[in-house]
């Protein structure tokens, strides 16, 4: 909802809104607190693709900037891929509007991919690569210490099931991350947001939203089936997906089975040992985890 439309929301509209917004601003909160993801002095780059997500992480991150203990900055970075009717516009108006500084890069990455691409094959991998590098790059040469991603707690549970089904690893999406070349570090605030409350919150924000031509009509990907899968078991079993997610956050590796992970060549060395209070508690071997 841009501030005009709150205006016109009636009293129980508004009312249930600012429950939802309340909610989202909780949880964004706790997520940034519980893994130290913005620090004083940082400059946030939050990366804007003109979709729900995106838009929902920069209103919020604005929102809770107004009462934050720190000060910090907010940039939004918007990637023109010079996509065929891309409305390039749109964001610069929004983001003029609410006098938020922004800068737009302008790459024609859309090209290279269905140049590269066969027809028909899922072009995310590739384009998300070429994005990341032009985002990262930005990144450098603007003094961005922190780059925020609208990535939220359904996303990290549908990359979660993609890495168990198909790529046989046990990994998601981390809230946090340092780059491979380890220069940057990227943060999810919404890792705590389920999808259908951030859905809701742009449907009345009212945000000018831009579909992605380039992969959006892809709909028998891989991830849309995980999508599906996880809005079945909501239906069918409420509470099972809050506790997907809960795992991902218990994780014991002496129950499992990495060698990288457990050095289970140890265990006949603690055999007959006195367990310390710490083991007792059911923690005590994960000590061994390298």
């Amino acid at each position: 909802m841009t501030d005009r439309a709150t205006a016109e929301l009636s009293e129980k509209q508004r009312y249930d809104f600012n429950k939802l917004q309340k909610r989202l601003r909780r949880l964004t909160g706790e997520a940034i607190a519980d893994f130290n993801m913005i620090e004083a002095g940082d400059k946030v780059m939050v990366c804007l693709s003109g979709g729900k997500d995106s838009y929902t992480l920069l209103d919020l991150l604005l929102s809770l900037r107004l009462n934050a203990p720190i000060d910090f900055d907010i940039v939004a970075v918007n990637l023109d891929q010079k996509q065929p009717g891309f409305p390039e516009d749109v964001l610069p108006a929004y983001l003029k509007e609410r006098q938020i500084p922004f800068h737009i890069i302008e790459q024609d990455t859309y090209s290279i991919v269905k140049r590269v691409v066969p027809e028909g094959k899922t072009t995310c991998g590739l384009c998300s690569r070429l994005r990341r590098g032009l985002l990262y790059r930005y990144a450098t040469e603007n003094g961005v210490t922190k780059i925020a991603l609208g990535h939220h707690r359904d996303d990290i549970l549908e990359t979660f099931f993609l890495n168990l089904f198909y790529g046989g690893t046990l990994k998601a999406m981390p809230p946090k991350l340092l780059s491979d070349n380890r220069e940057h570090i990227v943060i999810r605030p919404l890792a705590y947001c389920k999808e259908k409350d951030i859905d809701a919150y742009a449907r009345i924000r009212a945000f000018p939203l831009i579909p992605c031509n380039l992969c959006g009509s892809q709909q028998n990907l891989q991830r849309q089936a995980m999508k599906e899968m996880l809005r079945d078991w909501d239906r069918r079993s409420p509470g099972r997906v809050e506790t997907i997610f809960t795992a991902l956050q218990n994780i014991a590796p002496s129950q499992l089975a990495d060698r990288h992970l457990f050095n289970f060549a140890m265990l006949e060395e603690l055999r007959g040992q006195a367990l310390d209070p710490v083991a007792v508690a059911g923690e005590g071997l994960d000590i061994l985890a390298r």
